[in-house]
């Protein structure tokens, strides 16, 4: 038997804007929780503002508490690279800078292989036009983003950003991945 601490499993990504990727991700089955935040950069609890002047070297992400008895890791690496452009060098529609680059933040071994090895597989299958630039880096000091970044998208769907990027984003990814969403949508 699993303890409650064997039963959740950490996944972090980034992939442009946190508030999209959030948004995303809390749809699925199994996610318990997402949390915008910073990572990979070299100063200590970053502010948005300093994340935003690209000086920080952190990337905005999400850090992603799953039950990985009711969704595996590889789904949410087929949702991270289908749900954003990983063959964009820091950049996601109007977001650019190196705080928007597309990254995978593992926490095992077993998630660095699955990782590279999905990336690979992509690469070679020719579903990106492009090669991908996805970076697959070690998990780093996490930071939450502010309180206000969090479920941005569910807290202000009023919102211009919320109507014009991230609503058709959701829409999209509800129509590729009606078999993992939650139950609420079946």
């Amino acid at each position: 038997m699993r303890t409650n601490q064997e039963s959740t499993g950490v996944a972090t990504f980034g992939a442009g804007c946190f508030w999209c990727v959030e948004a995303v991700f809390l749809e699925l089955e199994g996610v318990a929780k997402v949390i915008s935040g910073y990572t990979g950069g070299k100063n200590k609890n970053p502010t948005y503002r300093e994340v935003c002047s690209g000086e920080t070297e952190h990337a905005e992400v999400v850090q992603i508490l799953y039950d990985p008895d009711k969704v595996s890791y590889e789904d949410l690496l087929q949702v991270f690279f289908k749900t954003h452009d990983p063959t964009t060098l820091n950049k996601q529609g109007a977001d650019v800078g190196t705080q928007y680059r597309s990254v995978i933040y593992y926490h095992s071994t077993e998630q660095k292989k699955l990782a590279e090895k999905y990336k690979k597989e992509l690469n070679e299958s020719g579903t990106f036009e492009k090669p991908i630039v996805t970076e697959i880096s070690a998990a780093t000091e996490f930071y939450p983003a502010e309180f206000y970044h969090q479920n941005y998208y569910n807290l202000n769907p009023e919102q211009g950003y919320c109507n014009m990027v991230i609503m058709p984003k959701l829409d999209k990814f509800k129509q590729v991945f009606p078999n993992l969403l939650k139950k609420k949508y079946n």
